[in-house]
């Protein structure tokens, strides 16, 4: 496989949305919320307790909700409900529309108001934009890829790989005799 990265992703920042154990290695995990492949990941690296970074690879030409959706939930983080906003978008990805944002929204106890014009506002584009670019000169090629320092591991985590970085992804297999 070619090498195709430009630069490291960028170090953590101010405005980054971290999760997860300080003391955990961390997941960097460049995502779209309208991935299923994301979605499955997400699931994974929550129930494994990762320490994780999310960052937006949100790109219109591949689901044209990409964007508004990762703007949405940069609008949810500004009223310090990225996560949960996040979880929700992951456990119902059929249902990314603007009516079902503001539910989500609702349900989560934002200003409406200020949800709707914060999603429409420059910075949460230029956030997902900027992201998006990171990820794609640090080598993502698509979704989900996951850095843990320069090592980029792309698709969905498994549980070899969760255990390598001292993860229990909490399945158990029986044990047969």
């Amino acid at each position: 496989m070619v090498d195709l990265r430009t630069a490291p992703p960028p170090p953590l920042g101010d405005d980054d949305h971290i999760r997860g154990d300080p003391a955990g290695t961390l997941v960097v995990f460049y995502a779209d919320f309208t991935c299923p492949r994301c979605a499955l990941a997400h699931e994974r690296l929550t129930r494994a307790g990762a320490r994780v970074a999310f960052r937006h690879m949100a790109l219109r030409a591949k689901h044209k909700r990409a964007v508004p959706v990762a703007c949405a939930a940069e609008a949810a983080a500004a009223q310090g409900a990225f996560w949960p906003f996040a979880d929700a978008l992951y456990a119902d990805q059929g249902r990314l529309d603007d009516p079902h944002l503001w539910e989500r929204a609702r349900a989560l106890g934002l200003d409406l108001e200020r949800f709707d014009e914060d999603r429409h506002s420059p910075p949460p584009a230029a956030r997902v934009q900027r992201d998006t670019r990171a990820a794609l000169a640090a080598g993502a090629t698509t979704t989900p890829t996951l850095f843990t320092g320069k090592t980029l591991q792309s698709g969905v985590p498994d549980g070899e790989w969760l255990a390598q970085l001292g993860y229990d992804d909490g399945v158990r297999l029986p044990k047969h005799d």
